[in-house]
């Protein structure tokens, strides 16, 4: 991106200073202006497609297809779930019914957190600007976005139809790199997404802001596992693994990035994934329609440096045009673990194999590194998934597909520990920017009852106590436990007391 694009940094402020102006307006908290605006997101996408698509095959190379299925049918999805209920989430509901305070009329009602600071990234950077933005919305929030500058074709349009098609108000974006980012870290907001984790991190922890993170990162080796079960139906599972890996030239933070496979198996799954590659591409990836390009040439350069620098046997690809920003699909078996692919998240097409033992040999690797976002198994049988899932963790849990729970409705995305916090997509979005705000009413024939009791002078605690739940049964083993202990306490004191008499009576003791 130009900086000609580039939002003034002096303008950041005031920019956050409107939306937080427009914000206390109320102006949003109208369900129907939100469906509106909701709405709008759409007919955003859906009246510009083509012109996003020009703009990703300019960025990243990406075929049409693929930003059909990455950047549009996901967001799709979430405007129509929002417009469909957000009336419904944003509800005053009912807590649940206790004797004690139900004359109060406890209720919970989501209310927005206020100005919302959206940095999207760079390699889904449609649905991963916009889709937030729908649950920011629904939630009754102003939105300040900052996409990202490495896919500046696609930044640029965003900025130009964002103000056409939202409220010019409530809804901005700022352009830029590493200052303009810095300035809007430096701002209060109310609530952050976004995928760049430990420096965004600690800038909310000056104003103790809320987050949503998905982080995704190089120099970490948070890698998504994928297990694979010699009974698995093997050219199945290569090609989705395949698939997974190297759509949008393995720039996606779901993607599979090393194979676990007993090591009797290796080659049987090497050969399966050998047919996949030659009817994914045919006249080989190079020339093909069907791969995407790396982002930026450094990114590109990192790659290629990683599959250079292996141990392992390259088997299919291997090839790499820093210039173009080409990395030809790749795949590497007899990898091991201190091998220099699995230093780091990859974030490219490359497919590392690992042979191992057995699987709890593989649960064993998985566990020895960071938490990935999801971890993916290929095997018919429940056992063998449920083992794997069972003892390990991570943000999704996946059997015999790869990459495309994000986009299944109900199922919120997001990690754990390194793999990040928090969710996006659907209803978990919602509740992401809105927060439960309690409310109750007390009617004042309340303090004739046990309540009455809390005002000095305080009595005995009688009444008081008649405000306690009853608790449920006492575990056997815990109560027997006590009984026991009870017990032997008391059988010890009998005993001393027993010998006690006895040495008196023969004289023992002295007198």
């Amino acid at each position: 991106m130009s900086a000609s694009f580039y939002t003034p940094i002096d303008d950041i402020p005031k920019i956050h200073q409107r939306a937080r102006e427009a914000y206390r307006s109320g102006k949003l908290r109208s369900i129907a202006y939100r469906k509106e605006q909701i709405a709008q997101v759409g007919y955003l996408l859906k009246e510009n497609e083509q012109r996003i698509i020009d703009a990703l095959k300019l960025d990243l190379g990406r075929p049409s297809l693929e930003t059909m299925f990455f950047d549009f049918a996901a967001l799709y999805m979430d405007v129509r779930d929002a417009y469909d209920n957000v009336e419904k989430w944003a509800r005053s509901k009912r807590a649940g019914f206790t004797f004690n305070f139900f004359p109060m009329r406890p209720r919970l009602r989501a209310e927005p957190k206020g100005v919302v600071l959206d940095i999207g990234p760079f390699n889904v950077p449609v649905f991963l600007l916009l889709s937030p933005l729908v649950g920011a919305i629904a939630g009754g929030n102003a939105v300040v976005m900052k996409p990202s500058e490495q896919t500046p074709h696609c930044s640029a349009l965003l900025s130009e139809l964002v103000p056409k098609y939202l409220d010019r108000d409530l809804f901005h974006i700022v352009n830029g790199g590493v200052p303009e980012t810095t300035r809007l870290l430096e701002l209060e907001w109310n609530h952050r997404n976004s995928r760049v984790g430990r420096i965004i991190a600690a800038a909310a922890a000056k104003h103790l802001t809320p987050l949503t993170l998905e982080v995704s990162c190089p120099k970490r080796d948070r890698k998504n596992p994928v297990v694979v079960d010699p009974t698995c139906d093997v050219h199945l599972a290569a090609r989705r693994i395949l698939w997974g890996r190297f759509s949008n030239a393995g720039q996606i933070c779901l993607a599979p990035e090393y194979v676990l496979v007993p090591e009797s198996f290796q080659d049987t799954l090497i050969d399966a994934m050998k047919d996949v590659y030659e009817s994914f591409y045919p006249t080989g990836p190079e020339q093909s329609d069907s791969l995407s390009r790396i982002v930026t040439r450094e990114h590109a350069a990192r790659i290629k440096s990683l599959i250079d620098g292996t141990a392992g046997k390259i088997v299919l690809g291997g090839g790499a045009d820093v210039e173009q920003r080409y990395i030809a699909p790749t795949v590497v078996k007899d990898v091991t673990p201190y091998d220099v692919l699995m230093s780091e998240e990859i974030f490219g097409p490359v497919l590392a194999v690992l042979p191992v033992k057995d699987v709890d040999a593989a649960i064993a690797l998985i566990n020895s590194r960071d938490q990935p976002l999801a971890i993916y198994v290929f095997s018919p049988d429940k056992e063998f998934q449920n083992k794997i899932y069972d003892n390990t963790e991570s943000g999704a849990a996946v059997a015999n597909e790869t990459v495309i729970s994000c986009g299944v409705p109900g199922l919120p995305m997001g990690g754990i520990g390194t793999s990040g916090y928090g969710y996006y997509t659907g209803k978990a979005m919602f509740d992401e920017f809105t927060h439960l705000r309690v409310s109750l009413d007390n009617p004042r024939w309340v303090d004739k009852t046990a309540f009455g009791s809390r005002y000095p002078p305080y009595n005995t605690g009688k009444q008081m106590r008649s405000l306690y739940p009853t608790l449920p049964v006492r575990p056997k083993n815990w109560a027997g436990r006590d009984k026991g202990k009870r017990w032997n306490q008391w059988l010890v004191f009998g005993l001393i007391g027993t010998v006690s008499v006895v040495l008196m009576r023969a004289g023992c003791w002295g007198s």
